[in-house]
């Protein structure tokens, strides 16, 4: 009968350990920062009545990068959450490019294509979709 473990030394294993490692790791920071937003957020606005007959879009500090950065600095909940979201959309980004620069030191070059096209759709319907509205 064939021996159907597989070798956890092998290279693509371990690749795919660490990139399941580095998705949980994400992920998890991810929540935790939004989790602190939403505590420092709800400490200093949770009482606060909420008037939603009319309908008020994001502020622009929270439609850059840099807005965002400044608002964490002040330790606005909101900031920090919003922090939180950009990392939880950076974790699978970060995936592929991890995957990528695996695969091309595993000298797999049909994976490290296939990567490639995933990272240009990603990053362009990330940064494709700013230009547009």
């Amino acid at each position: 009968m064939p021996d159907d473990s597989v070798d956890p030394s092998h290279p693509e294993v371990r690749l795919e350990e660490l990139l399941g490692t580095l998705l949980r790791i994400g992920v998890s920071v991810a929540a935790l920062i939004v989790s602190v937003g939403a505590v420092l957020y709800l400490v200093r606005h949770g009482m606060e009545a909420r008037g939603f007959r009319v309908f008020h879009g994001e502020p622009a500090e929270f439609r850059t990068i840099p807005g965002v950065l400044q608002g964490v600095a002040e330790l606005r909940g909101r900031s920090i959450i919003q922090l939180g979201l950009l990392c939880l959309v950076a974790t699978p980004v970060a995936r592929v490019v991890f995957a990528m620069v695996g695969f091309a030191t595993l000298r797999d070059r049909t994976y490290v294509i296939i990567c490639v096209v995933v990272l240009t759709v990603l990053l362009l319907s990330l940064f494709g979709s700013a230009r547009l509205g």
